[in-house]
């Protein structure tokens, strides 16, 4: 008796193939949600009166690059953003919220203890609602770009090791930019990106990391009125930092204090032992076997 071989299977198209490889999926993914916070920050500015532009426009934006998002990663990587899922999303972001006052408050009461910060004033509250909805997007924004899509893809590709690596560099190259950006600076804002990525790795969701971003922004920019990452801020309690600039972070904010580097160091080797303990450290694709 014979028996008929079966078919091959199909060999996926070239297109495939290409959708594939860790770093298409990286452009792709960049291009996805940098482009609408992009185009749509500018339209504003440009056909809108400034007295029309107050809050909207960044919300509009954070909500189209959280939508942008979630379409690539379903035409793209043809899955579920199980990232951004609802479940649990509530809790995470709020002790994301918790966890990042501590150690705000923790490094801003480090720094006023060493004599470099005074509160000189008080402004009405209100004032803080004006940064609310840039904070917001800044948060979401970054966290979408350097943790689920810079961070995730290469940690799938080479392993959490090198991903934790690259991602604090990149994060901390883009901040060069900033005004007032020192060495110090560099490696805190470095360290600080290790410190969202296991707070990544730690749920494999974003909402954790968005929550320590979004307060740690906040709390500088609209409550203690100091700079943050070298942007000016205005807010309700009118802090000064004073003292060398390696204790207090001078110009660029506390982002540049010795003391802060501590505090985020300390933090992210907790969260990185928290995800350790877990099983959530991936090896490279290639010892792992499938495909990044």
């Amino acid at each position: 008796m014979s028996t008929m071989p079966l078919p091959a299977a199909p060999s996926p198209s070239r297109g495939a193939r290409l959708l594939k490889m860790p770093l298409v999926r990286l452009l792709l993914g960049i291009i996805a949600v940098v482009l609408p916070v992009a185009l749509t920050m500018a339209l504003t500015q440009q056909l809108l009166d400034k007295s029309l532009r107050q809050l909207w426009p960044q919300l509009l934006a954070a909500a189209l690059c959280v939508a942008a998002y979630v379409l690539y990663v379903r035409k793209v990587e043809r899955r579920q953003a199980t990232e951004l899922s609802r479940v649990g999303a509530g809790r995470e972001l709020a002790f994301g919220i918790l966890l990042g006052s501590a150690i705000f408050l923790l490094a801003v009461g480090a720094i006023a203890a060493a004599g470099a910060f005074h509160v000189e004033g008080y402004a009405p509250w209100t004032v803080m609602i004006k940064p609310f909805a840039e904070i917001v997007l800044v948060a979401l924004f970054e966290e979408i770009l350097f943790r689920a899509i810079f961070f995730r893809i290469i940690e799938n590709w080479l392993g959490s090791t090198i991903a934790l690596a690259l991602s604090g560099l990149v994060f901390a190259v883009t901040h060069l930019p900033n005004d007032n950006s020192t060495l110090l600076a560099f490696v805190i804002t470095a360290l600080a990106g290790v410190m969202f990525c296991a707070a990544y790795m730690v749920t494999r969701r974003l909402w954790l990391a968005v929550g320590i971003h979004f307060i740690w922004n906040f709390m500088g920019e609209a409550v203690f009125s100091l700079p943050v990452s070298g942007h000016a801020a205005k807010g309700m309690l009118q802090g000064r930092l004073s003292g060398p600039e390696w204790l207090s972070g001078g110009a660029y904010g506390i982002e540049g204090s010795v003391l802060t580097l501590a505090i985020i160091g300390a933090t992210a080797l907790w969260l990185l032992v928290v995800a350790a303990r877990r099983g959530q450290f991936l090896a490279p694709a290639s010892r792992r076997r499938v495909a990044p």
